[in-house]
């Protein structure tokens, strides 16, 4: 089996990770499934900046986890789960984490991110 392609963060394809100042709400469906001060802020090349939240801060008992797995060079394997909100609505692969990040991204490990167009992310000051 050939081993995927790994790349490093550079100058034409950079990656920070910071901590983000405030508090992250992830709603859905109006639902708190997702609440922390302690997100950190992904920012790659030319995409949207995305909010990863330690998974600790996810409302536990709403989270399946799914069969869907994607590779990114840049980040590695990652992993998907779907949220059931009290009122019994599920959103197949809202979530997506990285539990092996590649040494560059560590920071990551542990954490989540949520698709914006299926979840309400929000920054409020402190």
């Amino acid at each position: 089996m050939a081993h995927p392609e790994i790349k490093e963060p550079s100058a034409g394809h950079p990656i920070t990770i910071e901590p983000t100042e405030g508090r992250v709400q992830v709603r859905i469906n109006g639902e708190l499934v997702a609440e922390t001060t302690a997100a950190l802020e992904l920012r790659e090349a030319t995409l949207p900046a995305v909010q990863y939240i330690p998974i600790s801060d996810v409302v536990q008992d709403r989270l399946t986890r799914t069969d869907t797995s994607t590779y990114c060079p840049f980040k590695g394997n990652a992993s998907y789960y779907s949220v059931t909100t009290s009122a019994g609505d599920t959103v197949d692969d809202v979530i997506w984490t990285y539990e092996q990040p590649y040494p560059a991204v560590e920071k990551i490990a542990g954490h989540v991110a949520f698709y914006p167009n299926k979840a309400d992310i929000s920054i409020l000051a402190q």
